[in-house]
């Protein structure tokens, strides 16, 4: 019996670790397979002590239901800094007591960071969880973790102790060991910042959303030659020496490569790009040299050079003797890396193609991978770690957020929630003494970020891609446009549709629609129905003029169009607006005084819309009202897959329409907006908006600014002045034209096969 009570406490599990999923960062809890709590003893909120380089302390729970069957421990980002082991490692485990603490003192794990205050809200945080010496901890926010027993949940659920998830080290306890805070405990903080062990204070893959699968390639690429050289050795094959990472700003390049670093137990060397650049003949080379020099002494060791376009740019393209030479010392110290053992470098960029491309081979930058805009997992992701430490209330929905900030990346999202923290502060602001220094506790209490603080800070916050482009999110919604019933009906299904279910497409193997062309006399709203198709659509809108896209200088019209591609790619799902699209795309070969520069930008629009990159979620509306005018080119299947006709209003729509326009009118009793339709035959929406503008100056005129209603009368004088531009004879062209179109794209043939006959007709057109 006796041996058996000295045998129980050494039970152990050995499992292999394996990151948290992002929500339950910072909460200490080790997620373990359901065969680990019988080999221990334990059930789900026992004690755990793990033991890695290091041992700490954590809240053992179920495994995900797709870990049950495996050797796993999920650990977060601290707790694996905590034991000193890294993902893929292996960690001892076992069953231990937390005992009650005395006093325990906590001190700031960041180095900006002052604290001052009660301790009374740290002590409700961390109540009766399992700390150590050494430790280092975070406060929490309100969000509940799934699958958690109740009494567990509640545990977890500490008020939050401030709106950004602070990290803290635990600076001593008393008694030493495993140890938690109750009712009798005395909490300390200490105001200065403590130099923690490792750089896991600041930012592990805990810390970096939406990339798993760029995080896996990155960890292939650093991790497995720093920690295992071997591994290359037995191979027989040389350990990769760079990665670089590309994509937009903002999309947290700088961020990962500092979490790889501290991950990989790496020492971490960085360099600036502008900040090596010296005065002195042959001074920044030498910079460079040292760098690297004392990266080599401090293997194994991750050299990040951040902005390398600004220190190795194409050799061709710059005229500096010293900017050369830099990029030759680059280049002789990333080959000279096979004497160094266990040092990678990493590079990051936002402009790929500005690096000389001596840099971008295998055995200098083996592999380059990109970091692009997040999809919606990833922005949701990138939410919950910058609201992790936010009081929020329960009508906050971290998905819907994900739904509509599309295009939006990691650096446009931690703005988000930063105004939406600031307007909750604004909210509570009347409540504050500014003449005392410190904030009341029941106003703390109460300091919570509602859904309405997102919407509002949604509102002033776009995505940095769209930044050079003045994009207003339309508020224009389809219940404010009147008699364009087909033309809306066929926008939804071909728009709405495959933005908001690109799986049903996915499904069925077909392709969504590229392209819509509107056309159709002058005021119809077609301008209004692009606005109403990416409102209701919940994408981005970038509206384009024909004449920001043409320039004098040759080739930069091609040019503009393609940024603006790239940049709906970027922020994607988008729709993008060319309006007046017949002084763009104007028909090739159809008159003598035809500027070259339309030709070419014809065929940059074709290429965009059908050429090798594909429109993912990119869906192009133009709209004109010449449509025959339109290169016939563009007018078929794979550009502009449907040609939709908005023409004018039948006698419902115009009713509609008159609605709308004297939605905050006020009407005297007589007026009859079914009779007005019915005397407005071919009144376009323009129109009908001009007549009810110009009821409302015939009511100012007869009544002077006191007036308080518009009458059946002002509207009988607003008609005397008003008239359809539609007419007859223009109806009937629309009509005929419409057959029309798509003929002319089918007809249109390879310019090789056009026969010499067939030139004729246009040769007579010049001379007409």
């Amino acid at each position: 019996m006796a041996e058996a009570e000295t045998a129980a406490p050494t039970r152990t599990v050995r499992l292999q670790v394996a990151p948290a999923r992002q929500e339950e960062s910072g909460q200490g809890i080790a997620r373990m397979p359901r065969t680990a709590f019988q080999k221990l003893g334990i059930t789900e909120g026992d004690v755990v002590e793990i033991t890695g380089k290091r041992t700490t302390a954590a809240i053992a729970m179920a495994a995900y239901p797709e870990d049950d069957a495996l050797d796993v421990v999920r650990l977060d980002g601290l707790q694996r800094g905590n034991a000193e082991a890294g993902s893929g490692e292996h960690v001892e485990i076992a069953s231990a007591e937390s005992r009650p603490a005395t006093r325990v003192v906590f001190a700031p794990a960041q180095r900006e960071m002052r604290l001052q205050g009660p301790t009374q809200a740290l002590k409700r945080n961390f109540f009766r969880k399992p700390l150590m010496a050494g430790d280092l901890v975070a406060t929490t926010g309100q969000q509940p973790v799934q699958n958690m027993p109740s009494d567990v949940r509640q545990l977890l659920r500490a008020p939050a102790y401030a709106l950004t998830q602070i990290r803290l080290s635990v600076h001593s306890t008393s008694p030493k060991g495993i140890v938690h805070i109750d009712e009798n405990t005395e909490v300390e903080l200490r105001a200065e910042f403590e130099e923690p062990r490792d750089g896991r204070a600041v930012v592990n893959y805990d810390d970096v959303g939406g990339m798993e699968e760029t995080i896996r390639a990155l960890r292939e690429m650093v991790e497995l030659p720093l920690r295992y050289p071997e591994l290359f050795i037995r191979l027989g094959v040389e350990p990769p020496k760079g990665v670089l990472l590309h994509g937009p700003p903002g999309t947290g390049k700088t961020r990962l490569a500092q979490a790889v670093a501290n991950e990989s137990d790496a020492e971490f060397f960085t360099i600036n790009g502008p900040e090596i650049m010296g005065s002195g003949y042959g001074e920044s080379e030498k910079r460079l040299r040292e760098v690297f020099e004392e990266a080599g002494r401090a293997a194994p060791a991750i050299v990040f050079i951040d902005e390398i376009d600004s220190i190795a740019p194409k050799r061709t393209q710059v005229t500096g003797e010293a900017e050369k030479r830099l990029v030759a010392q680059l280049l002789t110290l990333m080959d000279g890396l096979e004497q160094r053992a266990n040092l990678v470098v990493i590079a990051a960029t936002n402009r790929p193609d500005a690096i000389d491309e001596a840099l971008r081979r295998p055995g200098r930058f083996d592999r380059e991978i990109v970091i692009g805009v997040p999809d919606e997992r990833g922005r949701r992701e990138i939410l919950a770690i910058h609201t992790r430490g936010m009081p929020m209330e329960e009508a906050v929905d971290l998905k819907e957020l994900a739904r509509v900030t599309h295009g939006f990346v990691g650096a446009d999202i931690a703005a988000l929630t930063r105004e939406a923290a600031i307007e909750a502060v604004r909210r509570i602001m009347p409540r504050l003494d500014l003449d005392e220094r410190t904030i009341p506790q029941d106003v703390l209490e109460d300091l919570r970020v509602t859904r309405e603080d997102f919407l509002a800070a949604l509102k002033r916050i776009q995505p940095s891609a769209m930044r050079e482009v003045m994009v207003q999110m339309p508020n224009v919604a389809w219940d404010d446009i009147g008699g364009a019933g087909d033309a809306i009906d066929k926008l939804k299904e071909g728009i709405e549709l495959p933005l908001k279910n690109p799986d049903a497409f996915r499904r069925l193997g077909i392709r969504p629609a590229k392209g819509f062309l509107l056309y159709g006399p002058p005021g119809t709203g077609k301008t209004l129905l692009a606005k109403a198709v990416a409102k209701e659509a919940e994408a981005n809108f970038i509206s384009m003029k024909s004449s920001d896209l043409l320039s004098k200088w040759y080739g930069e019209s091609e040019q503009q169009i393609a940024k603006l591609f790239a940049r709906a790619r970027a922020v994607a799902p988008c729709v993008v607006f060319i309006d007046e699209i017949d002084s763009l795309v104007p028909a090739r070969g159809s008159g003598q005084g035809e500027p070259q520069v339309t030709g070419r930008v014809v065929n940059t629009i074709l290429a965009e819309m059908d050429g090798l990159e594909e429109l993912q979620s990119v869906v192009v509306i133009g709209a004109t009202n010449r449509p025959a005018l339109v290169d016939p080119a563009l007018l078929r299947p794979g550009r502009f897959d449907e040609l939709v006709y908005v023409g004018t209003p039948d006698k419902p729509g115009r009713e509609h329409i008159l609605g709308i326009h004297t939605a905050k009118m006020p009407l005297a009793p007589g007026v009859d907006l079914a009779a007005m339709a019915a005397r407005t035959e071919r009144f376009t929406g323009a129109d009908l908006e001009d007549l009810v503008r110009r009821a409302g100056l015939s009511a100012l005129r007869r009544v002077g600014g006191d007036v308080d209603e518009v009458s059946a009368q002002d509207f009988d004088e607003a008609l005397k002045d008003s008239r359809a531009t539609v007419t007859e004879a223009m109806e009937a062209e629309y009509k005929k034209m419409r057959g029309e179109l798509k003929k002319r794209a089918a007809e249109v043939q390879p310019i090789g096969f056009i026969a010499p006959d067939m030139l004729t007709p246009t040769r007579e057109k010049k001379h007409d």
